[in-house]
């Protein structure tokens, strides 16, 4: 049996990205980070796709997707 989560990984959307560094700040294995004032993926690599920058992000700038 295949995971879903193998298929999701984050997105972003850095123009509705307000700065606030909450997603960050609730991300356990420090997967997010601000450059030049914006959400960036640091390393996606390890992300155990638990949904808390989506769950916490006021803006809806960050997001698990796939298929």
């Amino acid at each position: 049996m295949i995971s879903i989560k193998n298929n999701v990984h984050v997105e972003l959307e850095k123009e509705w990205c307000k700065g606030c560094g909450i997603c960050i700040e609730f991300c356990p294995k420090n997967v997010l980070a601000l450059k030049n004032g914006k959400i960036s993926i640091v390393d996606e690599d390890k992300c155990i796709k638990c949904g808390l920058c989506e769950l916490r992000c006021p803006d809806y700038a960050v997001f698990l997707g796939g298929k």
